[in-house]
C-alpha cells in the first residue's frame, strides 16, 4: 500500500479496492497494513469493517492460525459496543462463528476439547441472539465427521432442520450432504445430490469448485467418464494456484493418475509447485500431499521415479524423492490429527487413497494427450519398426549393405538402419571392418554425415543442411566416391538456395519488400539449377539410381522455383526437367523414381491451377504403385490427390483419400510418412463435410506427429486452430486445458519462440476467458495483450483488433475511462490499417453497455461512442468499403434507437430506429437483411408501444410487418413481431 489512508473515507476506498484483488499474501498484507491505519480513527465501525475484511484474506488465503485471533477481537468489539453492528455487521459477525469452527479443526494442535468448547459457545451465542440453531448443527455434523465418529445422529439433527439466514449456502450444503453419502459408499445418491451444484445452478465462493473435486472418482465409478473429463477441466481452472483450495488440487492430481493421465498430473503439479510453501492450512497440506503422493507414486509404478518433478523450493526433485518427502509429511499429519482426535480416521482416509487402483487406463482429459515418455527429458527412443520391418542383419558388414541397398531403393526404412549404424560406429570399442564390400571408414561416415544432412534439411535446418552436406561430399571425395560427391554438392545447392533471403534484399525502402524476396528466392533456386547441371556434366559416369537422383534434384529444384513465383515462363522447365527423369527412371527401371516423376509432374499441374490433369496424372500413378510399387509412395500420392480435390471442392472424395494415405502410412516409419499433414488435411475435409468434432480429433492429432518430430512451430499453430475450433464448437473448457498446456511450456513462457504466435494463443485463450464467463481474467489478459501489441509497428491492423476487444470487455467490468482510452487506441491504430467493421462493432458495443449500465447519465459519452461509429462509417463509404454483416448506418442507426431507449428518451430513439428503416428501405423485409430490418420494427414498436404508450400505431407498424414478412417467407423473422403485437393487444 503506497500511502496508509488519512481519512476514513480514503480506507473505505481502499478495502474495497483490495477486496476485488485476488486472495493470496498480496491481499493478506493489504488488509493487514488497511488494519492496522483503521486504528488511528476514532470510528469502531471502520476498524471492524478493516477487521472483516482481514479475517476474510485470512480465511481465503489458507491462514487459519490467523483467523480465529481477528475474530477474537471483532467478537470483543461486539461484547463491548453492540450498537456499532448495524445489522449487516452482524450478520456478519454471527455467519464468521462458522469460519472460526472450520479454522480449529485445520489445526491439529488445538486439543478437541477446544473445538467442542468452541461449538459450545457457537451455540451459546446463538441461543442468547435468539438465532435458529441449524447452522450450529451443521458445525456439528462437520467436527464429528472431521474426527470419525458416528455421523448418523449429527447429520439427522443438521440435515433435518430447516434453513436460516446463517446457513450455509445452498451449494455448501449440498456438497455436505453428497459427501456424507459419499462417506456411506452410495456413489449414485451422492450424485444425486450434488447435481444442482455440479449443473451450476448452485454455486458460490467455493462452489461448484469443492463439489467437482469430490464427485470425478464417483463420476467414473459409476460410469460417466465424459462428464468427468469435462469437470475436471472446469473444476480444476477454478482451483488451480489457490492455497485455500489445495486439497481440491490434491483430489484432481489423483483423478489424473487414476485414468492414465500421469503426465498431465505432473504438468498440473508443476503449475502448482508454490502451494508446497504457501499453505498454511495443516489440514489442506494433508489433502493436498495425499492427492501428489497418489500421482507420484503411480509415475514412480510405471517405471519413471527419476523424472523431475516440482516441489518445495530451494532445491531440485525427482518422482522418487518428491514421493517420499510428500509421503513423510502426510504421515506426520496424519498422525498428529488422529492423536489431537483419538480416531484413527486421517490414516484410513489415506490409506484408502493411496491403495485405490487405476479406475480407467487411459481416459483423453484434453486435446492434447501426452504420456510420461513424452515428458521424460532424454534422448528420443528409437522409432519403432514399421509393420513391414525384417529383422536386421546380426554382422555388421551386412548391415552396412543392407543400409546401402534401402538407401539405393530410396525405402523409408534406411534411416532405421542407418540409426542402428551409427550407434554401433559411435560405440567407443569400435572396430571397422576389414571388408572391401564395406570400404574405408571415410565412407561410412560420410554415409552418415549424408544421413545427417538429409534429416536437417527434412527439419527446414537448411543452413545445417547445406554445411553436412558439403562436409560428406569432401569425406565422399576422399573414398574416392566422385558420384556419392557429386550428388551431396547437388544436396547442398538445394539446401542453400532454400534458405530465406536475407535481410537486405526481403526489405528494401525503395521497392517492394515482398517481391524483392520472391525474385531473389527465385534466382537463388535459378542459379542453384544451373550448379546441378554443372555438375551432371562434369561428374564421371554415375551409377543409374545416383544419376536418377540428381535429375529428380533438378526436377525439383524448377518445381520449388516455379511454385515461388508461379510465374508461367517457369513451367516448360520444370515439366522437361521431369519428362527426363521419366525416360531415365523408366529406361533403368527405376520404380522410386518413375513415381517421384510422376508426383513431380502431378505438383506442377497443380500449381499452374490445373487440377484436373493433376488428379488424372495421380489416378495413373495409384494403379501404377499398387501393380508395381514402391508401396511406400502410396500413402504420399493419396494425399497429394486428397489435397487436389479438397481444391476442386470435392470433399467427399478428398476424405476418402486422406483416410486411405493414413490407412496405408501406417504400415512405414512414421517419421517418412508426414502423418501430421495427413491429419491436417483431414481436418480441413471434415469441415467441409460439417464434421467439426472428427475435425478437432484430426487437428490434435496433426499436432502431437509434428511434436514427435520436431516441426515445433507448425505443431502450435495447429494446436492453435485446434483451439480456436475448440471454442467455436462451445468446448470452451477444452480450448482453455489446451492453450494453458501449451503456453506453461518453458519456451513459451519464457518468450524464447515467435512472440506473434505466443500472442496469438494468449489472444485465442482470452477469448476463451470470456465465452466461459471469466471476465475478470479475460479483461486482465486483454489489457496486457492490447499494451504489447501496440509496439507491433509492422501490423497496426491487429493492435486495433485486439484494442477494440479489450475496450468492450473493459467496458463490460464498468470500466469506461478505461474503456474510452483503448478506444482511443484502437481508432489510431485504424487510421493505419482500416478495420471498419470490427470497429464499429465495437464503438456501437461500448455504447450500448455505457447506456444500459447507465442510462439517462451515460448517454452523453454513449453518444459520443456512437459520434466515432458514424466517421467510422462515412470513411467506410468514402473508400467504397461493404461490411459482411449488415450495413454500418443502418446498424448505427439501430444503436442509437437502443441507446435512446436505455437512456429513457423514446422520442430520439423511435426517431434513430425509422432512420434505420429508410436506409433498408422497402425492400428490408424480403431481402437478405430481413433479420435486421424485423429487428429495427421490433424495437421501435415495442419503444411506440410500451414506453411511450402509443399502443394503436405500435400495433399497426407491426401488424404490417408481419404480413410483409411472412408473404416474404421469413416467418422466423416474423415470430418475435408477433408475440410483441399480442403482448401490447392483451395490455390495451
Amino acid at each position: 500500500m503506497p500511502t496508509a489512508p488519512q481519512t476514513t473515507d480514503e480506507l473505505y476506498r481502499a478495502l474495497q479496492e483490495n477486496g476485488r484483488r485476488p486472495y493470496g499474501r498480496t491481499r493478506t498484507v493489504a488488509a493487514e497494513e488497511l488494519a492496522d491505519a483503521a486504528e488511528q480513527f476514532a470510528d469502531p465501525v471502520a476498524l471492524v469493517r478493516a477487521l472483516l475484511e482481514l479475517q476474510e484474506a485470512y480465511t481465503y488465503g489458507s491462514e487459519p492460525r490467523k483467523s480465529p485471533v481477528v475474530f477474537a477481537r471483532l467478537l470483543t468489539l461486539f461484547d463491548e459496543q453492540p450498537d456499532v453492528f448495524d445489522e449487516r455487521l452482524r450478520h456478519l459477525l454471527f455467519w464468521r462463528f462458522k469460519w472460526v469452527a472450520h479454522a480449529l479443526r485445520q489445526l491439529p494442535e488445538v486439543p478437541l476439547a477446544s473445538l467442542r468448547q468452541w461449538s459450545a459457545e457457537m451455540r451459546d451465542r446463538y441461543e442468547k441472539a435468539g438465532l435458529a440453531l441449524q447452522p450450529y448443527y451443521g458445525q456439528a455434523y462437520q467436527l464429528a465427521a472431521h474426527v470419525g465418529e458416528d455421523t448418523a445422529l449429527a447429520y439427522e439433527l443438521w440435515a433435518g432442520r430447516a434453513r436460516t439466514r446463517l446457513s450455509d449456502c445452498e451449494a455448501c450444503e449440498i456438497c455436505e450432504r453428497a459427501r456424507h453419502h459419499l462417506a456411506a459408499g452410495d456413489d449414485a445418491r451422492a450424485l444425486r445430490v450434488w447435481e444442482p451444484v455440479l449443473a451450476g445452478k448452485e454455486s458460490c465462493q467455493e462452489e461448484p469448485a469443492r463439489s467437482v473435486s469430490y464427485a470425478l472418482l464417483p463420476l467414473l465409478r459409476t460410469d460417466d467418464p465424459e462428464r468427468a473429463r469435462e469437470l475436471h477441466l472446469a473444476g480444476y481452472r477454478a482451483c488451480r494456484r489457490n492455497p485455500a483450495m489445495a486439497g481440491e488440487v490434491g483430489r484432481h492430481l489423483e483423478f489424473c493418475a487414476l485414468t492414465g493421465n500421469e503426465a498431465r498430473g505432473l504438468e498440473l503439479l508443476a503449475e502448482n509447485r508454490t502451494l508446497f510453501d504457501e499453505v498454511d492450512s495443516p489440514l489442506d497440506q494433508f489433502d493436498f500431499l495425499t492427492g501428489v503422493q497418489v500421482l507420484l507414486q503411480r509415475v514412480e509404478q510405471l517405471g519413471h521415479g527419476e523424472l523431475p518433478a516440482a516441489g518445495w523450493a530451494g532445491r531440485t526433485w525427482t518422482v522418487a524423492g518428491l514421493r517420499a518427502e510428500a509421503g513423510r509429511r502426510a504421515d506426520d499429519l496424519a498422525a498428529r490429527f488422529d492423536a489431537r482426535n483419538g480416531t484413527t480416521a486421517h490414516a484410513e482416509r489415506r490409506r484408502a487413497r493411496l491403495e485405490r487402483a487405476p479406475l480407467l487406463e487411459a481416459l483423453e482429459l484434453t486435446l492434447r494427450p501426452r504420456s510420461l515418455d513424452d515428458v521424460t527429458p532424454a534422448t528420443p527412443a528409437p522409432a519403432p519398426a514399421s509393420r513391414t520391418a525384417a529383422a536386421l542383419p546380426e554382422s555388421l558388414p551386412e548391415l552396412i549393405a543392407h543400409a546401402r541397398r534401402l538407401e539405393e531403393q530410396g525405402h523409408p526404412e534406411g534411416r532405421l538402419v542407418w540409426a542402428r549404424v551409427r550407434t554401433l560406429v559411435t560405440a567407443r570399442d569400435y572396430v571397422h571392418p576389414d571388408d572391401d564390400a564395406v570400404g574405408p571408414l571415410v565412407l561410412l561416415r560420410a554415409d552418415l554425415l549424408a544421413d545427417d544432412a538429409d534429416r536437417a534439411g527434412q527439419q527446414d535446418e537448411f543452413a545445417e543442411a547445406a554445411a553436412l552436406h558439403e562436409e560428406a561430399a569432401a569425406l565422399y571425395e576422399d573414398a574416392g566416391a566422385a558420384g556419392q560427391a557429386a550428388l551431396s554438392r547437388a544436396c547442398a545447392l538445394l539446401a542453400r538456395a532454400e534458405l530465406p533471403p536475407a535481410p537486405d534484399t526481403e526489405e528494401d525502402g525503395d521497392g517492394d519488400g515482398d517481391g524483392d524476396g520472391v525474385a531473389a528466392k527465385a534466382a537463388a533456386l535459378g542459379d542453384a539449377h544451373a550448379g546441378m547441371v554443372r555438375l551432371h556434366e562434369q561428374a564421371p559416369a554415375l551409377a543409374p539410381y545416383l544419376e536418377a537422383r540428381l535429375l529428380r534434384l533438378r526436377a525439383t529444384v524448377l518445381g520449388l522455383r516455379l511454385q515461388t513465383t508461379r510465374q508461367e515462363e517457369h513451367v516448360a522447365p520444370v515439366l522437361a526437367e521431369v519428362d527426363l527423369l521419366h525416360a531415365f527412371a523408366v529406361r533403368h527401371d527405376i520404380a522410386s523414381q518413375i513415381s517421384g516423376a510422376a508426383l513431380l509432374r502431378a505438383g506442377t499441374h497443380a500449381l499452374t491451377g490445373d487440377l484436373p490433369a493433376a488428379v488424372t496424372e495421380l489416378d495413373a500413378l495409384q494403379e501404377r504403385l499398387q501393380a508395381h510399387g514402391p508401396a511406400w509412395h502410396l500413402p504420399r500420392a493419396l494425399g497429394l490427390r486428397g489435397r487436389l480435390r479438397l481444391g476442386m471442392r470435392d470433399a467427399q472424395a478428398a476424405h476418402a483419400d486422406l483416410t486411405e494415405a493414413l490407412r496405408v502410412a501406417a504400415d512405414w516409419p512414421a517419421h517418412a510418412m508426414d502423418t501430421g499433414r495427413l491429419h491436417a488435411d483431414l481436418a480441413e475435409a471434415c469441415l467441409h463435410l460439417g464434421r467439426p468434432e472428427e475435425a478437432l480429433r484430426h487437428l490434435s492429432r496433426a499436432a502431437q506427429v509434428q511434436l514427435r518430430h520436431g516441426s515445433r512451430i507448425e505443431a502450435l499453430c495447429t494446436y492453435s486452430n485446434a483451439a480456436q475450433l475448440s471454442l467455436d464448437l462451445g468446448r470452451v473448457e477444452d480450448s482453455i486445458a489446451l492453450l494453458d498446456s501449451l503456453l506453461a511450456e518453458p519456451d513459451l513462457a519464457a518468450g524464447e519462440l515467435d512472440a506473434r504466435l505466443t500472442a496469438q494463443l494468449r489472444l485465442t485463450r482470452a477469448r476463451a476467458l470470456h465465452t466461459g464467463e471469466d471476465l475478470k481474467a479475460a479483461t486482465a489478459e486483454f489489457v496486457a495483450l492490447a499494451a504489447e501489441s501496440a509496439g507491433w509497428d509492422d501490423d497496426p491492423g491487429s493492435h486495433a483488433m485486439i484494442a477494440a476487444e479489450t475496450a468492450v470487455l473493459l467496458a463490460e467490468s464498468g470500466e469506461f475511462g478505461r474503456a474510452r482510452e483503448a478506444a482511443g487506441q484502437a481508432i489510431a491504430a485504424h487510421a493505419r490499417a482500416p478495420r471498419y467493421e470490427q470497429l464499429s462493432n465495437c464503438l456501437r458495443e461500448l455504447a450500448r453497455l455505457q447506456a444500459k449500465q447507465q442510462g439517462a447519465d451515460g448517454l452523453t459519452d454513449a453518444l459520443g461512442f456512437l459520434d466515432d461509429a458514424a466517421r467510422i462509417a462515412e470513411e467506410a463509404r468514402t473508400a467504397g468499403y461493404e461490411a459482411g454483416g449488415r450495413p454500418l448506418d443502418v446498424a448505427l442507426a439501430y444503436e442509437h434507437g437502443r441507446v435512446h431507449a436505455y437512456a429513457g428518451t423514446y422520442e430520439e430513439a423511435l426517431a434513430a430506429l425509422e432512420k434505420g428503416l429508410a436506409l433498408l428501405g422497402e425492400a428490408g423485409a424480403g431481402g437478405e437483411h430481413a433479420g435486421e430490418w424485423a429487428e429495427c420494427v421490433r424495437l421501435a414498436g415495442a419503444v411506440e408501444g410500451i414506453y411511450l404508450e402509443r399502443p394503436a400505431p405500435a400495433l399497426a407498424r407491426l401488424d404490417a410487418a408481419v404480413t410483409r414478412l411472412r408473404a416474404a417467407g421469413h416467418d422466423e423473422e416474423a415470430e418475435p413481431l408477433a408475440a410483441l403485437a399480442a403482448e401490447l393487444r392483451e395490455k390495451d
